[in-house]
């Protein structure tokens, strides 16, 4: 049996980055009193960067075979393309910089998550087991982000981000090629599997959730700001939502024998619901914010793992890297980055209230569009290799 260890090293490394990235790379674009809508445009890319980056590797590693070159390569032009995101002050530097960066980071997660997910195909809860090490690397940099920036500065994030992304560089020469044992049984064109209702249902789903967290990644730490949260408590707040979040990774395997992975998604989506409102209405009450960011267990681990449970079974193995990357594209491409570019535009009308409102209901849209077309079916068997 292959060695998983390589695979829970990368995503560690590929989430220490998120880690400093997500809580603290607004704050560091504030600092140099750009705009809300700039603020939002920025931090959009690395979800824009989604939409294009996965479809286009994801098809290059079908058909080449190969995902280990791509996965080394674009880790490497990411973090060199990263470290020229300092040299720089104005808004257009920043701004292709961190696209040209972005364009390169979106191309090696969904190809690890191929790999991962065909080598724990017999045991889907495996999966989670591997993955939460990138939930523990996010807990590790949320948790100290805040402690380094202020022992630092905040001007040192661009280099915080940069040294991180070459850990992941550095990660990504370790993981192996993974090349499908046997020979796979025939698949038609991806299209037959893309247009069946509890497919598109899926993505459906998958889109509105990263919508709902749209705002959340681009917003969250101005709104804590806003409410006299300090830097050391908004990475608190960020870590203790992934600290549940492992949690549930850790659990999977247990609740996936249990539980149909379209109730799980179902789960997901009600949650999100819950925690949205909370965000918008109660966000100054440090327990109620607390409690909120206990919820991102269920809306992004029990989420994730969900979804990528139904991709593996619902698309044949030949298919697997591209519905990998299209998952990408529907949900923290053009779902995550829609969410971030319209909170930017909802964010100066009213600040934490409209723009949490807003990511609440497009996640109850979300449970009807389950409820009507992925409907879940009591205690399903788990996900087996389509």
């Amino acid at each position: 049996m292959q060695s998983l260890w390589p695979f829970a090293s990368f995503y560690f490394t590929y989430f220490t980055f998120q880690g400093m990235f997500s809580p603290f790379w607004g704050l560091y674009l504030q600092s140099l009193s750009f705009s809300a809508w700039q603020i939002s445009v920025l931090m959009a890319l690395s979800t824009l960067a989604r939409i294009v980056a996965p479809g286009f590797w994801g098809w290059l590693a079908d058909k080449s075979g190969r995902r280990r070159n791509i996965i080394v390569t674009t880790s490497i032009l990411s973090a060199a393309s990263f470290c020229l995101v300092g040299l720089h002050k104005g808004f257009w530097w920043i701004f292709v910089s961190l696209a040209v960066s972005h364009f390169f980071w979106a191309a090696a997660l969904p190809l690890v998550e191929a790999s991962t997910a065909y080598l724990t195909r017999d045991n889907p809860g495996r999966y989670s087991r591997v993955r939460v090490w990138g939930s523990i690397g996010f807990v590790c940099l949320a948790m100290s982000g805040g402690y380094l920036l202020d022992w630092l500065g905040i001007a040192a994030t661009p280099w915080i981000v940069s040294a991180l992304l070459i850990g992941v560089a550095l990660a990504a020469f370790k993981v192996p090629e993974v090349v499908p044992q046997g020979k796979p049984k025939p698949a038609g064109p991806i299209w037959d599997t893309l247009k069946k209702p509890a497919v598109m249902a899926l993505f459906a789903c998958c889109f509105l959730q990263a919508f709902a967290h749209g705002p959340y990644y681009t917003f969250y730490s101005l709104g804590l700001k806003a409410f006299g949260y300090d830097k050391a408590a908004v990475g608190v707040l960020w870590a203790l939502g992934v600290v549940f979040e492992v949690g549930v990774f850790m659990l999977m395997p247990r609740i996936m024998r249990r539980f149909g992975l379209e109730a799980l998604m179902q789960a997901s989506l009600l949650a999100a619901v819950l925690r949205f409102g909370l965000i918008a209405t109660c966000l100054a009450s440090p327990a109620v914010a607390a409690f909120a960011q206990a919820l991102h267990a269920l809306t992004y681990a029990l989420h994730h793992a969900s979804a990528i449970g139904l991709i593996n079974r619902m698309f044949a193995e030949q298919h697997h890297g591209r519905a990998q990357g299209l998952y990408i594209v529907a949900s923290f491409g053009v779902g995550g980055s829609g969410g971030g570019l319209i909170g930017g535009l909802v964010w100066p009308h009213g600040g934490v209230m409209p723009t949490f409102a807003m990511s609440a209901t497009a996640a109850l849209i979300g449970v009807f569009v389950c409820l009507r077309w992925l409907r879940p079916a009591g205690k399903l068997r788990a996900a087996s290799p389509a």
